[in-house]
């Protein structure tokens, strides 16, 4: 059987020529070493360094007491493709993954099959062909249940793909290593910025009481001011609206849930909204969010900041949401971003009492202890944070994006 993927490259039009597995190599079955064997003597492979990843994690291999005979008989060589043969969950059995490099003296857990190919594929692409939609269906059709899920020798000696010349294999493992390379750059980058902007939220702000933080923008020399916010503005909800009056379209209605979900960038699992006319008459009783107020989830994962940047109207949970009616007495992104700090965090957290299910209410929030500078060092330190997070986002949205191409062409440039 032949067939031609949707997407190639220029130049490449024969028909691929459809192969088993079993008839491209060797199968075998890795080695059942006791619990005495375990934790000592050569570098052993075992599911955790196959699992979420298509090549072989070698930097954190296990031990495994190994004969000499079985260091020969279940050795490990580049080009090798380590299966999964048993799983508890049906999506991690057949998961593959490319031996990179010889691994000397190194054996591998019974609970994995090992192919050695002896065709010549590609090595770049047996990182990707295993994971493609077709191969993944008939190796998950094939599993077995008992405790696992289970695939045997005999599952993948049968596993039909398709496979083009040696060039256009090439051609193909090199784009797809590229773009992994991309992803794992965007990736760094993004996770570089999460931890310097995890310092910066220790080292701009003050410590263990301290009056002054370890790290100040050039001018600013003043000790902080210590208030509780109580003090400072009115800490309110609003009138409560009954699940009745959601509807599916109006002025946005929030949840505590939708601000955990807004706080991680992701969408929520629905949107709930209430009529305008009922956003109006509530409104008149209890008030309209305004600029640089901050909402604050009170259940759940409780102390979760939400900043109102727009006078896009809005409503949300009486009880489950706490709302700071901030009114310009400090700038909306300090006060976000001292909410995210350790200061305000572990007061939250002590004041939520020792129950399952902690809260943070009205009260807990009128008693929340904040520092602040003058206005000027506050403004720049919304800004400069809220930056950070700016880069944060786009490197996530990049690797988002090249992952969502990815997985496009996965589906077109296989047959």
């Amino acid at each position: 059987m032949m067939g031609k993927p949707k997407i190639r490259f220029k130049g490449y039009n024969e028909d691929w020529e459809q192969r088993k597995l079993g008839k491209l190599g060797s199968l075998k079955n890795g080695m059942n070493f006791s619990k005495d064997a375990m934790g000592h003597g050569f570098p052993f492979v075992n599911l955790q360094n196959i699992f979420g990843s298509n090549v072989v994690n070698v930097n954190e291999l296990g031990l495994a007491d190994a004969t000499k005979k079985q260091l020969l008989e279940y050795s490990l060589l580049e080009g090798d493709v380590l299966f999964v043969r048993s799983s508890v969950k049906l999506e991690g059995v057949g998961e593959a993954a490319l031996v990179p490099e010889n691994l000397e003296n190194t054996t591998y857990s019974g609970f994995i099959i090992r192919f050695r190919d002896e065709y010549g594929l590609n090595n770049d692409l047996k990182k990707y062909i295993f994971g493609t939609k077709k191969v993944r269906n008939q190796i998950m059709a094939q599993a077995t249940n008992s405790a696992n899920k289970n695939i045997s020798q005999g599952v993948l000696e049968n596993l039909t793909f398709e496979v083009p010349s040696f060039d256009e294999q090439a051609k193909i493992g090199e784009y797809f290593s590229n773009l992994d390379h991309l992803i794992t750059l965007h990736q760094h980058k993004c996770d570089e910025m999460k931890k310097l902007k995890k310092c910066m939220l220790q080292k701009m702000f003050p410590q263990n009481g301290e009056k002054v933080p370890e790290i100040r923008f050039d001018g600013f020399t003043n000790d902080w001011e210590q208030r509780k916010l109580g003090e400072m503005m009115n800490i309110t909800s609003v009138k409560r609206i009954h699940q009745s009056d959601w509807t599916d379209s109006g002025v946005r209605f929030l949840r505590a849930r939708d601000i955990v979900a807004a706080s991680k960038n992701e969408e929520p699992d629905d949107y709930l909204y209430i009529s305008e006319e009922k956003y109006e008459e509530y409104s008149a009783l209890s008030g309209k969010v305004d600029i640089d107020d901050l909402l604050v989830t009170g259940v759940g994962t409780i102390g979760v900041p939400y900043l109102v940047e727009n006078l896009e109207p809005l409503y949300f949970k009486d009880g489950n949401i706490i709302w700071f009616q901030n009114k310009n007495k400090i700038d909306g992104k300090f006060l976000y971003y001292s909410f995210i700090g350790n200061g305000i965090q572990s007061f939250i957290k002590a004041s939520a009492g020792t129950g399952t299910v902690g809260t943070y209410t009205i009260d807990t929030g009128k008693k929340t202890p904040i520092q602040f500078p003058s206005k000027e060092e506050q403004k720049k330190i919304g800004e400069y944070l809220t930056n950070l997070d700016h880069l944060i986002t786009l490197h996530q949205h990049k690797c988002d994006e090249l992952q969502n191409l990815k997985k496009y062409m996965l589906q077109n440039m296989f047959v």
